[in-house]
């Protein structure tokens, strides 16, 4: 089939362009998430209140309107698009979103973990001696880890899924790409087929992700 090559051609470009999504979104999102969980378990009460009303606006609203909202305001409203014209610009935007999104969501699973870990090991720590930093690396981080990993595992699959909404905002990833092929594009128009293929590059994708998550769970299984 003389179209094969031109469709996987632009499949693999929409691929990197998803798997960049993707990588960025969990390296600003883990340690962000972090943060804000340490802010929504904060004893200084206007910062508790303050990140847990981020969270609870960010899961309260769908992404697709936080991606419309975050690319368009700047320029619609400011008068001042910070984003830069071009694939670019709406790449950044898309990670922004991407990032503020899932760090809200991590954010709520490290607080679940870290409330999960018992109190009584903190107070050991303490009469140990050992600082509270001491105590949250040493004793709360590594417990937390093993709690957490189950929930982030599943977040990490939506994610992979969750990348395609940038095309809302007309970013070419991989289901922009596949999609072109029907409205018109390198001279191919009305065919459906690429978006099968289109759907292969995300099961691998998932499958791939699955299995690291899973060997990631059994390494963690000493903790049982």
């Amino acid at each position: 089939m003389q179209q094969l090559p031109i469709v996987l051609g632009a499949l693999n470009v929409g691929f990197l362009q998803t798997l960049k999504l993707f990588f960025i979104t969990l390296l600003g999102a883990f340690p962000l998430g972090l943060v804000i969980a340490f802010g929504s378990l904060s004893r200084f009460k206007p910062l508790q209140y303050f990140s847990r009303f981020c969270v609870w606006i960010i899961r309260g609203t769908p992404l697709m309107i936080q991606l419309l909202i975050i690319y368009y305001f700047p320029g619609l409203v400011m008068g001042n698009n910070i984003w830069g014209s071009g694939e670019s610009g709406r790449f950044v935007a898309a990670a922004v979103a991407f990032v503020v999104n899932y760090a809200c969501y991590f954010s709520e699973i490290y607080r679940g973990g870290i409330q999960g870990v018992p109190y009584g090991q903190q107070e050991a720590g303490l009469v140990l001696g050992m600082t509270r930093s001491q105590i949250f690396v040493h004793v709360t981080l590594l417990q937390m880890i093993k709690l957490i990993v189950p929930p982030i595992s599943n977040e990490i699959i939506t994610l992979v899924k969750d990348t395609s909404l940038a095309r809302i905002i007309a970013l070419q990833e991989i289901i922009w790409a596949g999609q072109s092929f029907l409205k018109g594009s390198q001279g191919i128009a009305g065919a459906i087929w690429p978006m099968f293929f289109t759907a292969f590059y995300y099961l691998i994708f998932t499958a791939v992700i699955t299995w690291l998550l899973n060997r990631l769970e059994k390494k963690l299984s000493y903790f049982h």
